[in-house]
C-alpha cells in the first residue's frame, strides 16, 4: 500500500519540492519584497482554507517576529455572503490557496486590488483565478498533488511565506536558517519505520487533542486537521496556555494527546504540561528534540535534528503527517481518498 499511494510518495517528496521552491522562487521574492517595502503596509491580512490557513497562521507568528507587523486572518464571509468587505487602507492582502480557485480568497483579493492595496497569492497552479487576481504571485513548484489531504503543499506554502517574511524584514539570518530545511526534513522522514510500528496502537482512537504554541500553534492545527480528514479522529488543536483554559478537564486515564514541543522560548511551559498531563494519566505522544521531555511520553517521536524554534514548524508537521497516513491504514482507510472530500473545496 505504502508504495501505490499518492499520500506516501508526496509526503516523502517535500525535500525536494522545497528545494526547488527556494531555489527557483528565492530571487523573484526578494524582488518583490523591495517593492512592498516602498509601499504604505501598515498590516497585513492573510485570505486561507483548511491547511493554507494553517500555513497563514505560521504567517502570523513570523511576520509578526521578523517584520513587527500586526497580522490578521481575513473573514471572506464579509466580502462575499454580506457584500461588505472592510476598509483596507494600509494593508498587504495575502491570499493562499493550494488550487488558487476557492472562490472565497479569490474574491478577497480581488476587493483589495480594488481598494488599491497590495495584493499577493501563494497557490501551486500560477494560471489560476487567484494568480490573476493578485499583483503578486508566489508559485509552489510542487507538482501535481493528488492525494485530496495536502502535505507537500503545505509546507511549501510555509516556505514561501517564510521566504517573503524573511525578505521583507532583510533578516539574512532567517534566510540562512531556511537553507538548512530540506536536509531537516529528510532527517525527520526516517521516522516513518518507527510511526509504522506504532499506529496499530491506536487503530481504535476515536478523540484526541494535539497541542503547540508560538509557531508550533500551526502545527497542531495542521496535525489535527491531517488525523480527521484521514482517520477521522475527533483531533482537537489547542495553544497549550488555551489548553489550560477549561479543556484540560477533558483529560482522563489513557486520553490521547500529541505534544508538539521542539526546544525554544515556549518549551518549558509545554514541558511543564506535559509533566501535569502525565499525573492525569493522558496517554502522551511527544514530538520534540529535547530527552527530558520525550522521557515524558507514552509514544516518543524524537526529531532527529534541531533547528532554530521559527523554523521548526517544517520538521515538527512530518511526525504528524506520517502518523496519520500510517494510522489511516491500520485503520483500514483509503489514505487518497478520504470520504465526502474533494481535491477542490468551492467555498463563498
Amino acid at each position: 500500500m505504502e508504495h501505490s499511494s499518492y499520500l506516501y510518495s508526496e509526503i516523502f517528496a517535500q525535500p525536494q519540492v522545497l528545494t526547488t521552491l527556494y531555489l527557483e522562487e528565492n530571487a523573484r521574492i526578494a524582488e518583490i519584497a523591495a517593492q512592498l517595502r516602498d509601499r504604505d503596509i501598515r498590516y497585513i491580512v492573510m485570505a486561507a482554507r483548511g491547511s493554507s490557513d494553517n500555513a497563514a497562521l505560521y504567517g502570523k507568528y513570523l511576520f509578526g517576529t521578523t517584520s513587527r507587523l500586526p497580522v490578521a486572518l481575513a473573514t471572506p464571509s464579509l466580502h462575499t455572503l454580506y457584500k461588505r468587505p472592510p476598509h483596507l487602507t494600509g494593508a498587504l492582502v495575502i491570499g493562499i490557496s493550494q488550487s488558487g480557485r476557492s472562490t472565497d480568497i479569490v474574491t478577497v483579493v480581488q476587493d483589495a486590488r480594488e481598494q488599491g492595496v497590495p495584493t499577493l497569492g501563494i497557490t501551486n497552479d500560477p494560471t489560476s483565478p487567484l494568480a490573476e487576481a493578485a499583483e503578486f504571485v508566489i508559485p509552489l513548484h510542487a507538482g501535481t498533488e493528488r492525494s485530496i489531504a495536502a502535505t507537500k503543499t503545505y509546507t511549501a506554502q510555509l516556505m514561501a511565506l517564510a521566504l517573503l517574511a524573511a525578505h521583507m524584514a532583510e533578516d539574512k539570518a532567517l534566510l540562512q536558517e531556511l537553507q538548512d530545511v530540506p536536509a531537516a526534513v529528510s532527517q525527520t522522514l526516517g521516522l516513518a519505520a518507527h510511526i509504522s510500528t506504532i499506529a496499530d496502537r491506536y487503530r481504535y482512537m476515536e478523540a484526541c487533542v494535539v497541542i503547540g504554541r508560538g509557531y508550533n500553534y500551526a502545527t497542531a492545527y495542521e496535525i489535527a486537521l491531517k488525523l480527521k480528514e484521514l482517520t477521522y479522529v475527533v483531533a482537537e488543536p489547542y495553544s497549550s496556555a488555551d489548553f489550560q483554559h477549561g479543556p484540560i478537564a477533558m483529560v482522563a486515564d489513557g486520553f490521547p494527546v500529541i505534544l508538539v514541543a521542539p526546544q525554544g522560548k515556549v518549551h518549558e511551559e509545554i514541558h511543564k504540561q506535559a509533566r501535569k498531563l502525565k499525573e492525569k494519566g493522558a496517554e502522551l505522544l511527544v514530538i520534540s528534540d529535547v530527552p527530558e521531555t520525550l522521557d515524558l511520553a507514552r509514544i516518543a517521536l524524537p526529531l532527529p535534528t534541531s533547528l532554530p524554534e521559527r523554523v521548526t514548524p517544517f520538521i515538527t508537521v512530518i511526525p504528524g503527517q506520517l502518523f496519520a497516513y500510517y494510522l489511516t491504514l491500520a485503520k483500514d482507510y483509503d489514505p487518497d481518498h478520504p470520504r465526502g472530500l474533494t481535491k477542490v473545496t468551492q467555498t463563498r
